[in-house]
């Protein structure tokens, strides 16, 4: 799952990346080349059909940030640059190059001549800014891609194929930022439509494939996009994709995902859980695995609860929960428990295990310090009232329950009640809209530190609530620097802050596995561990 943005748009600033930082991510089955077995020369042709578990309900890509959507909707759209997965470096795509002033409040794209979108318009420098203007209005969800434009001072048109952005402070992050889907490049046609038309409709984009048909929790469908010429600089192929179509079906049951995959019905599926990974494992069906930068699956606890703006009782939550337990029983092979608020495959992240560490006995101390006395039930209640804690979550990952159920039965050991709320994975954004909840089940996968502040400055959309204090100087401080050393001196600040206060109960590391017939090759993860379909073929 991938954590949607609160949608408080007037207090977002920009989400930052650091790209002077390697990204080290973890793969299994390669994260890039052939996902298939055996030789064999790349053939042009074929249907891949795609089983995910959800479907977000929108077929923007500017606007979603659910993984089981992105994986279809950013085939639609190019960007201005793509980020290398094994090394973090931000490479060309539709900006040939690009230049960045020594403060970090000015980029300069020089695009690719001859682009054009599906509906046969040209790409200029006019249609970025014209992007780029638009964005901030996207509302509710589209706040990630706000986020990376927030603090914008102008987008200026240079000449028709240059294009200047500038910042009024320094932000270390936007160049990262052109990579991603939310700033996928989008038509003139598909600006000025409104949000919701194209959430329903779909947009215009230039990438490898255009939008033939969306039916809402059933299905998406994918054509090639004929005469395109203008891809990524990392991809193998040049020029058009290989496949002629792609048809992702949502199916939720994660066994009947599987089963259909087996059955041959299906060529690949999404979030394979460890339950289906015995019965995949050989024959005609390979296991690609790769671990999730950003913020990692945990508990967002609303800080401002009554029994939650205790510190000790939040830390007494973070110490009950055994992570080695729910990773080694519930997630995929391979899968780590968390040891700070960011996964290890995230820039200038910081091993914090030892905070992290199980420890029922302290827990129980942390609680009876605060007055919380356990009754004959085994719970606590102090003034005549449980201590109780409803966890909301949705059903876009197989792993939520099962995850969730151990986690009440740990914190339940220690005197914590846990009552599991699921709501439609649509309802994500409004929740942490209304604040209406104790705490709040996800992660949020991004490559880069910055992710931190969007969710945890006070200053900005503060997910959970927090109160002010020195983390606001520490997150602001990292993303107006253009020092790697200084910022990383300050992402560690901040990462100790969170988990030393338990702002939020890390729990486990996001693995992305996937189940990928052995006659599909090429299918490559990106470096936020979603998906470049361009290269794939079947054969």
């Amino acid at each position: 799952m991938t954590a949607l943005a609160h949608v408080r748009t007037s207090r977002w600033a920009a989400l930052t990346a650091l790209v002077t930082t390697s990204v080290l991510l973890a793969a299994c089955g390669s994260g890039g080349g052939d996902a298939g077995s055996g030789t064999g020369q790349p053939r042009s042709g074929g249907t891949l059909t795609f089983a995910v578990g959800s479907d977000a309900g929108c077929v923007d890509p500017q606007q979603v940030a659910s993984n089981e959507t992105i994986y279809s909707v950013r085939q639609i759209v190019d960007s201005l640059t793509d980020q290398d997965p094994r090394t973090g470096k931000i490479a060309p795509w539709l900006a040939k190059s690009w230049d960045v002033s020594s403060d970090a409040t000015t980029f300069t794209f020089h695009l690719r001549p001859g682009v054009t979108f599906s509906d046969g318009s040209k790409l200029t420098a006019q249609v970025v800014k014209d992007n780029f203007d638009a964005v901030p209005k996207l509302g509710a969800l589209g706040t990630l891609a706000e986020g990376y434009l927030s603090g914008v001072k102008s987008t200026t048109v240079v000449d028709p194929l240059t294009v200047r952005v500038t910042f009024n402070r320094p932000n270390a992050q936007f160049l990262q930022a052109t990579s991603t889907h939310s700033l996928g490049i989008e038509s003139s046609a598909s600006v000025t439509k409104t949000p919701q038309q194209k959430c329903s409709d779909g947009v215009i984009g230039s990438g490898p494939f255009v939008l033939k048909q969306y039916v809402q929790n059933r299905s998406l469908t994918l054509a090639k996009r004929t005469g395109y010429a203008w891809g990524s600089s990392l991809w193998t192929k040049k020029g058009e994709a290989y496949l002629d179509k792609l048809v992702f079906k949502v199916v939720p049951e994660a066994g009947v995902r599987a089963g259909s995959l087996q059955s041959g019905q299906v060529d690949a599926i999404s979030s394979v859980g460890k339950a289906n990974e015995a019965a995949l494992k050989g024959g005609q069906v390979i296991l690609r695995r790769r671990a999730n930068p950003g913020i990692v699956f945990g508990l967002g606890l609303n800080n401002s609860r009554t029994a939650l703006k205790d510190a000790r009782v939040r830390q007494a939550i973070l110490y009950a929960i055994d992570r080695q337990q729910i990773a080694d029983t519930v997630f995929p092979t391979g899968t780590q428990p968390a040891t700070s608020v960011l996964a290890h495959t995230t820039p200038d992240y910081t091993s914090l295990a030892s905070g992290l560490a199980f420890d029922a006995a302290k827990a129980k101390s942390l609680l009876d310090s605060t007055g919380w006395k356990t009754g004959s039930d085994g719970l606590r209640t102090k003034g005549g009232k449980k201590l109780s804690l409803t966890v909301t979550w949705f059903p876009n990952a197989a792993t939520n329950q099962p995850a969730l159920e151990l986690v009440q039965q740990q914190l339940k050991a220690v005197g914590v009640e846990v009552v599991l709320k699921q709501l439609q994975v649509t309802q994500f954004a409004p929740t942490l809209q209304s604040g209406d909840f104790d705490a709040v089940w996800g992660n949020v996968t991004r490559a880069d530190p910055d992710i931190l502040r969007s969710s945890f400055s006070t200053k900005l959309a503060n997910f959970y609530h927090l109160p002010a204090s020195s983390l606001d100087t520490s997150l602001s401080e990292q993303a107006a620097t253009a020092d790697a050393a200084k910022r990383k001196q300050l992402v560690d600040q901040a990462q100790q802050s969170i988990v030393q206060n338990a702002s939020y109960v890390p729990v486990v590391e996001l693995e992305t596995q996937l189940g990928v017939a052995t006659k599909v090759h090429d299918l490559n993860f990106d470096a936020s561990s979603r998906l470049q379909l361009h290269d794939t073929w079947i054969g």
